[in-house]
């Protein structure tokens, strides 16, 4: 199957060259390690049970998707696995008894990266519930559910996925994935700060194991804690997943290559994104495309869903520039108008207007990290934005709004995360002219656990609200988002749990907006 827009973001060639200098053994490493000669473990001994981490699937196409788990008898403790190659079987079938089993095979789960399992499966039926496992020695995983998109020109007659962002493991219970699986969802999408990196802290729910995380065996372990977690792994187990990063995958607030702590040399910001780019590929269901390749991982891609919507799954993180203002929450300086200063870097850019103009979606999703509204966040005639976000990045961010009108593009929606908080905007032409017309809209997910336990409304939302008019919604409890989309409309539920220091949260919807297809507006329900 072929996968249009799929590329290899050559955006930082001058960062390749600084880091290949000091560590090109490491960015050589980076492809799949030949077995040749080495003896493959068929029926290791093992101290514990293998599959600790679970099983998930994820980037789902007409006739396939990619099957995943890694081998760790002792997730905590370096893996536990032997330093040699393991044979591991798989098989997906029909039934989740197994009773008709449409393919099976092997794998060769390599020590170089970390025991991980990739299948690439293609030869499925389109739009169908499949159930998959993967069998080690006399051990069986977990059985994992997937379902395959519907065919590349066929009009679905809905999709019903979920996004969830920011899942800080010490800092409260993962509930909202509870309620998540329930929800028999076709896709559940995550759009970053699926692990923290800094050292373990006392007096919290919960305490990562370590200091600040740096190597690749501290990022290996970090993710084996987090995938511990029994909430996250059935979330994984019962639908396909696509994802991407954010900044604490590798380090808080970093952009491209430079560190927001000082000291911290390019090479050596460069020699930790290899290492925790690594890590990531090797704990997410992501196809071989995306191989990280040294401190470069080709992360944004285009995954169509029929012909009723396209997500184009970004990252904001790899590509940019430093934040022209410095971090934090302030008033725009001269470098947000400065020509050529980017969040997405040239080549995405140019791959998602490419992608964009040419698709024929009627629902055109842009999967992604950072705000994208011009929300002001200080009341009063002061101006605060943050300057993580797009807002510090003005320029592009006016004239890829302004080319969405212009270019006629299907109604765009942009997903977001990273803020923990949930907000509904919708996305004018010109954020300087608060009457101007939206060409889209937006949608901000709250986080799983981070920040722990929220709270409904601020006590200036009133004011909030009417200095930001396109601003239709704000909360800061913790949850998920839940969508539902047809041709004629898009539906969003805000689903929250009402603490997370403590487990069994209910589930609240509190507020649900419709979106109709050619009109940008959010509509309350």
């Amino acid at each position: 199957m072929s996968y249009p827009y799929y590329s290899l973001p050559d955006t930082h060639l001058i960062n390749r060259r600084k880091f290949f200098r000091i560590t090109g053994s490491l960015a050589a490493a980076a492809a799949w390690s030949s077995v040749s000669g080495q003896p493959v473990q068929r029926n290791p001994k093992l101290s514990a049970y293998p599959f600790q981490l679970g099983v998930a699937s994820g980037e789902p196409s007409p006739d396939g998707v990619v099957l995943w788990t890694r081998l760790a008898p002792d997730p905590l403790n370096g893996g536990g696995m032997p330093m040699e190659p393991v044979e591991v079987s798989w098989e997906i079938a029909d039934d989740d008894n197994f009773r008709k089993i449409v393919q099976k095979g092997t794998r060769i789960a390599v020590p170089d990266w970390g025991h991980s399992v990739h299948v690439e499966l293609q030869g499925l039926q389109p739009s169908r519930w499949y159930y998959y496992r993967f069998k080690v020695g006399n051990e069986t995983s977990q059985v994992g559910r997937t379902r395959t998109a519907p065919p590349i020109n066929s009009t679905p007659d809905e999709l019903r996925f979920a996004f969830a962002s920011c899942q800080h493991y010490e800092t409260g219970h993962y509930t909202a994935y509870d309620h998540m699986v329930r929800e028999d969802l076709d896709l559940i999408i995550h759009l970053g700060d699926y692990i923290y990196e800094g050292k373990g802290a006392d007096g919290r729910f919960r305490k990562h194991v370590g200091d600040e995380i740096v190597t690749v065996d501290d990022y290996r372990t970090r993710y084996a804690q987090y995938k511990s977690d029994p909430a996250l792994q059935a979330a994984h187990a019962a639908a396909p997943w696509l994802v991407t990063w954010d900044d604490h995958e590798v380090d808080n607030n970093y952009a491209g290559d430079v560190s927001q702590d000082k000291g911290v040399s390019a090479e050596q910001l460069l020699q930790r994104r290899a290492n925790a780019y690594k890590a990531y590929y090797e704990h997410m269901p992501l196809r071989q495309a995306q191989l990280p390749h040294g401190p470069d991982m080709p992360l944004y891609r285009r995954v169509p869903y029929g012909n009723l919507a396209d997500f184009f799954v970004l990252d904001t993180r790899q590509y940019r520039n430093d934040q022209p203002c410095g971090d934090g929450n302030k008033a725009p300086c001269d470098g947000v108008y400065e020509e050529g200063t980017t969040i997405l870097g040239v080549h995405q850019r140019s791959w998602l207007m490419n992608g964009l103009e040419h698709s024929a979606a009627q629902w055109n999703v842009l999967a992604q990290q950072v705000m994208m509204a011009n929300l002001d966040r200080e009341v009063g005639p002061g101006v605060a934005v943050s300057m993580d976000q797009w807002a510090a990045y003005e320029l592009e961010r006016r004239d890829i709004l302004n080319w969405l009108s212009e270019a006629q593009i299907n109604n765009p929606v942009v997903l977001t995360g990273d803020i923990h908080k949930n907000y509904a905007c919708e996305l004018l032409r010109e954020f300087n002219d608060l009457d101007a017309s939206s060409v889209g809209t937006e949608f901000v997910g709250t986080s799983i656990s981070s920040s722990g336990d929220g709270f409904d409304q601020p006590d200036n939302i009133d004011q909030l609200m009417s200095e930001n008019p396109f601003l239709k919604y704000h909360n800061g409890e913790r949850g998920y988002v839940s969508c539902a989309v047809n041709q004629k409309e898009w539906r969003t539920d805000y689903r929250t749990v009402p603490f997370v220091s403590k487990p069994n949260a209910p589930l609240n919807t509190r507020a649900s907006f419709v979106v109709e297809s050619g009109r940008p507006i959010l509509n309350r329900v």
